[in-house]
């Protein structure tokens, strides 16, 4: 009855769709795994055009370096991977769309891809409908947990709750509010107000763009009239670069973002970006062994000008562990790869990194970034040690999470 509901006005034509994909699954087709195969395919979805592009497109060429790397030192369980890409083109329903088809269609046997909360949303029922397996490299709003998703990005504790607490410490506590309008900056900011309201302040003002929206005028007119400390930022995609242009020249309000990194700074203007600060689990400014090397196999590979970032490293991470999880478990069955998962933990370019077996999420340091002339961030804050991912933060119960979550009705 379920599937009928779910399926009407047509709940026969449902059951037959699920028989289907059950007989599709025990007989491999749509998790590949045969040996006459000559190459493994790893299914790469995210936007290539649209608003979003702005920020994916450079996460699908770290995936296509490391996809290289692993073909060039041998492959995984001796089969060369091959990519297959797919443009989620900034609509969540085209994810969807491209979800299924990368699995049943070309029978990929991983997916690694979205970027907003909204396309990450809308492929989690289709990899949880074909018992498959998302590696999603965003930091986000957290108050999820999917049997069938990686998150290779930051928890709210990893990112948005000490990056507030940091900021209202050391900068200011006079505060407004801006996003896009969707769920990561809604979600993220109802988090921030948590935090806000535990310490009496009110944000002076809260204010949502629509996503790929260039028409900034009535922000920056709040946002000099009311003359905050602080702009926690939440815009994604390329709404950010008229934000920061019309901001130009208020040096007395600093902005927290946390969805701007490396590439955006370059795209949007060093001189706007100077001296504001972004809260991530990596900087390319880390000095280490295995973050120099990974930032000079880009350049080497995309040219010396590129700079990399938070969600390029997370989806590093994302692949390696990946492969890491095949050769513990001996197959690319989804399924038997994502057990193998838990038990892994990488020297990554950010620094150790373990999964979560309870929350499939990954233990990170936290560090708080201000933009220096070059482009670079300065870390000016680091957490002492990894700290373990918590989706939903302790201080409510999860029940009571996902009724928030459910009240803010935005996709």
């Amino acid at each position: 009855m379920a599937m009928e509901r779910e399926c009407t006005p047509q709940g026969y034509l449902c059951r037959w769709r699920w028989l289907a994909i059950a007989i599709l699954l025990a007989v491999g087709i749509v998790a590949c795994d045969t040996k006459d195969d000559a190459t493994i395919k790893v299914g790469i979805l995210h936007s290539m055009s649209g608003t979003m592009a702005f920020s994916e497109r450079d996460l699908v060429d770290v995936l296509i370096m490391a996809i290289e790397e692993i073909n060039a030192s041998g492959g995984v369980l001796g089969r060369q991977l091959e990519p297959v890409l797919a443009d989620g083109a900034s609509n969540w329903w085209q994810f969807s769309k491209e979800a299924e088809r990368l699995i049943v269609q070309e029978r990929v046997a991983v997916l690694f891809g979205c970027w907003t909360s909204s396309s990450r949303i809308a492929v989690k029922p289709i990899v949880e409908r074909y018992e498959h397996l998302l590696f999603y490299p965003l930091q986000y709003e957290g108050l999820e947990q999917s049997p069938n998703i990686i998150y290779t990005g930051a928890t709210p504790n990893q990112q948005i709750i000490p990056g507030v607490h940091w900021a209202l410490e050391n900068i200011g506590q006079s505060v407004y509010l801006l996003g896009s309008d969707y769920i990561f900056p809604r979600a993220a900011n109802m988090l921030i107000k948590d935090q806000l309201k535990n310490r009496g302040i009110e944000p002076l003002g809260e204010m949502y763009l629509p996503l790929g929206s260039s028409d900034i005028s009535r922000a920056i007119e709040d946002i000099r009239r009311l003359k905050p400390d602080l702009v926690f930022n939440t815009i994604n995609g390329d709404s950010n670069i008229a934000f920061f242009n019309g901001l130009s020249g208020l040096q007395e309000t600093k902005v927290v973002s946390f969805s701007i990194a490396e590439p955006e700074v370059l795209a949007i203007g060093i001189d706007q970006m100077l001296g504001h600060y972004a809260v991530w689990n990596y900087f390319q400014s880390i000095d280490s062994p295995e973050n120099r090397q990974f930032v000079s196999a880009f350049k080497a590979r995309f040219g010396k000008e590129r700079v990399v970032n938070d969600p390029m490293e997370a989806t590093y991470i994302g692949i390696k562990l990946w492969v890491q999880g095949v050769a513990a478990a001996g197959t690319f069955d989804p399924l038997r790869v994502k057990h193998a998962l838990g038990y892994q933990s990488l020297n990554a370019p950010q620094g150790i990194v373990s999964v979560d077996m309870g929350s499939q999420h990954l233990w990170k340091t936290v560090r708080i970034g201000r933009v220096q002339s070059d482009g670079q961030f300065e870390i000016v804050w680091r957490s002492d040690s990894p700290i373990r991912p918590t989706p939903f933060p302790k201080y409510h119960s999860r029940s009571i999470w996902l009724q928030r979550l459910q009240e803010l009705k935005y996709r």
